[in-house]
């Protein structure tokens, strides 16, 4: 590759994003998108159970033939009627169904938190039992076009495998319903609900990129930034193009937000300048595409890559719970073990920023750290419930278990032993009977025995 002045590459060595890369960004947004979408799969099951019902229409089967057995004993008029009757259930099964899945929406979002209704919208079982009655509704509706009709008068023929296939989706759709009462009951449940949110969180975690032991630069004066197009937040990140862009042009790129940050159009998104200080520039138009490639802005908060979004689903439920109007501290006890879990693993990795070189180019990509992680855990449920010493011990316990399972180096201590004497202090001083405080400083003095050590 040729290089221009003072080492830079030409314009002309940019490769803009393909067609193909462009194609797998929108494949993976539109499945991130159908996976929340109550109307995908129910629209795909109907459109399937028309063609279902049309092959089997084209199947003439007597009553002699080896499936004379299993179809259609009837006459035209019986098998119209069950046809109506079955279109006419599951009209009223689907309503009855939404309804009960808005009252699931509305009952997450009021006492748990707003944020966990993505996880019901996100739930397969519902989206696959109102699969199941759509089809079935579709395949009912349609055969009520073919079954006993033809050239705009009655006749006799009809195709008696469809009006079987008729009853055996229904029977479907009855074990269809029971399936989802049950499952509605028990996804109803805190200890469901907490594990959910937990599960998608630490799917996360395992995909996020490992922080590195380099500290990132320090942008110029006169690094140049590169505006955002549009308002989001940062949903996820495929830095790959951009790579092979700043190793083209040999500039270092520092991206500004972090995973779950919102950004307003035409701030900065990312900065930009001469990896060796002195060579030429491309223009931040040139830029700014390449930037819009790797980075992914939505109208609200994923857990695709943003770990911190899972966490704060965890943490508003146990403020719910602390609140005067639920008063339900076990609710908040139970959401900070399963904080634990995300907590632990955390803290056996590498957190923090990650400084990426490719050839002459470098690529920063601001990253939160163990501190960030644990004071988004910690602080809102110590603000809410340091007056209540389960709690208290509850969220000691869990920085207990970072510092034993996952901070062999001691590089999380600082950190810890902040939160812990922010903790201490607000719940001496929130707590009016002495005898409370006994278990809270019981847990302190382990978490200070595991830090020693």
């Amino acid at each position: 590759m040729s290089l221009g002045p003072h080492g830079a590459a030409p314009a002309t060595a940019v490769r803009e994003p393909g067609i193909r890369r462009t194609v797998w960004r929108r494949s993976r947004d539109f499945l991130e998108y159908g996976r929340g979408a109550l109307w995908l799969l129910p629209s795909v099951a109907g459109v399937v159970a028309l063609f279902i019902g049309w092959v089997l229409s084209s199947i003439d089967v007597g009553d002699t033939g080896p499936l004379g057995w299993v179809v259609f004993d009837g006459t035209p008029d019986d098998a119209r009627t069950l046809l109506t009757v079955i279109a006419t259930a599951m009209i009223g099964v689907i309503a009855t169904v939404f309804g009960l899945a808005v009252v699931a929406l509305q009952l997450s979002s009021t006492q748990f938190s707003p944020r966990l209704v993505r996880n019901f919208l996100r739930d397969g079982v519902t989206q696959w039992v109102l699969a199941v009655f759509v089809g079935t509704f579709a395949y009912a509706a349609a055969g009520l076009y073919t079954v006993g009709v033809g050239a705009g008068g009655r006749i006799e023929r009809f195709p008696r495998l469809a009006v079987s296939g008729a009853i055996l989706l229904l029977f479907v759709s009855v074990a269809a319903i029971i399936a989802f009462a049950d499952h509605l009951a028990h996804s109803l449940q805190i200890d469901s609900i907490l594990a959910v949110s937990t599960r998608a969180t630490l799917r996360a975690v395992a995909t996020r990129r490992e922080g590195t032991e380099e500290r990132p630069p320090v942008a110029p004066d006169d690094a140049v930034p590169v505006p955002a197009a549009r308002s989001g937040y940062l949903q996820t990140l495929t830095p790959g193009h951009l790579l092979r862009y700043v190793a083209e042009r040999g500039i270092t790129v520092a991206l500004v937000p972090r995973f779950g940050d919102y950004v307003v159009a035409g701030t900065p998104v990312a900065y930009f300048w001469s990896s060796d200080g002195t060579g030429a520039l491309p223009g931040s138009a040139e830029v700014a595409p390449v930037v819009a490639s790797a980075v992914d802005l939505g109208f609200e908060r994923t857990l695709q890559q943003d770990v911190a979004f899972g966490i704060r689903q965890l943490v508003d439920t146990a403020c719910k719970a602390l609140s005067p109007a639920v008063n339900d501290p076990y609710t908040a006890v139970q959401s900070v073990h399963h904080l634990s879990d995300i907590l632990v693993i955390l803290s056996r990795g590498a957190l923090g920023p990650q400084v990426v070189h490719r050839s002459t180019g470098t690529l920063v990509i601001p990253s939160r750290a163990y501190a960030d992680y644990l004071a988004a855990a910690v602080g809102p449920i110590r603000r809410y419930g340091a007056a209540e010493p389960t709690v208290v011990v509850a969220l000691l316990q869990l920085m207990t278990l970072s510092a034993d399972a996952g901070d062999p180096d001691g590089r999380y201590a600082q950190a810890i032993r902040g939160e812990a004497a922010l903790l201490l202090e607000d719940a001496e001083r929130r707590t009016e009977n002495p005898a409370d405080l006994r278990t809270v400083h019981a847990a302190y003095a382990r978490l200070e025995l595991a830090l020693a050590s």
